[in-house]
């Protein structure tokens, strides 16, 4: 029983140290990520000015 378990630690390690090493195997450099493109909010901006100022125009022609 002895002996198993002088055998067993080593290849235990090995096989801790193989697994670990293929989380880490990354040759190719990673490039960050785009910027989002996305434009909603000016959109919804732009659609909240325009809505203000027909709200201006008709209040200053029923005024």
């Amino acid at each position: 029983m002895r002996t198993v378990s002088v055998f067993a630690l080593p290849l235990v390690a090995l096989f801790i140290m193989a697994i670990s090493r293929l989380g880490q195997a990354q040759d190719l450099p990673l490039s960050p990520a785009p910027p989002p493109t996305s434009h909603g909010n000016a959109i919804d901006q732009g659609i909240a000015y325009i809505l203000m100022l027909v709200a201006l125009a008709i209040t200053y022609m029923m005024h």
